[in-house]
């Protein structure tokens, strides 16, 4: 118990270190990169550019998967105003995203509505992982286990049992990791997946209002 609060504290302090504009002094931005569409059609995030993004790691089996209908919102709420959600689906975590590219866009739209982008199912850890995620983790390490999430103590519990050292390690812990990325193509936030979508609109509109 005593860890567990202990563990709480650090992981807060570590949200709010993660949670800030940076400077991005390699001119390295996520517009260096593309990525294929779930159509199988290379996508050039510099098309992006100007725009506020939100990058997730998706799955459809996963306990945090009704995140999809809080993410849709976000992206109906504020994509005239230059929001764009990406989710890249991923089968890393658990098995929990098992189907085809066209099984997880009818799923997406069937079960949640989903109208963002989706792209083809990727690896966000390990050698595989896709490029644009190994500068996403490069940008921003673990941010943190929302203290007050119900799952917060199952999952570092879990994860403790595989690597003590797990919270200082920026590989993406779970499916519906968050980042969100500024207008110049900066990662500002990392959001893990503790954190439900709709406790990052204050965040996402202050990245909005700048132009």
């Amino acid at each position: 118990m005593k860890y567990f609060y202990l563990f709480t504290l650090f992981a807060a302090i570590i949200s709010l270190m993660s949670c800030k504009t940076t400077t991005n002094n390699n001119m390295n931005t996520v517009y260096n990169f593309t990525a294929l569409s779930n159509k199988g059609k290379e996508v050039n995030f510099a098309d992006y550019k100007g725009k506020v993004l939100l990058v997730v790691n998706t799955a459809s089996k996963c306990g945090f998967t009704p995140q999809y209908d809080g993410l849709e919102a976000l992206y109906q709420k504020y994509k005239d105003q230059g929001l764009v959600v990406i989710g890249f689906p991923c089968d890393q975590f658990g098995h929990q995203e098992p189907g085809t590219d066209e099984q997880i866009e009818e799923f997406c739209r069937l079960n949640h509505g989903v109208t963002f982008p989706l792209m083809s199912k990727i690896e966000v850890n390990g050698e595989g992982a896709h490029p644009i995620y190994q500068w996403l983790k490069s940008q921003a390490g673990f941010a943190g286990f929302n203290p007050e999430h119900p799952l917060t103590k199952i999952l570092d519990e879990m994860f403790t049992k595989a690597d003590p050292d797990y919270a200082s390690k920026p590989d993406i812990k779970w499916n519906f990791t968050k980042f969100l990325i500024s207008r110049e193509g900066n990662v500002v936030c990392r959001f893990e997946p503790t954190t439900e979508p709709q406790e990052m609109e204050e965040s996402i509109e202050k990245e909005l209002k700048k132009q």
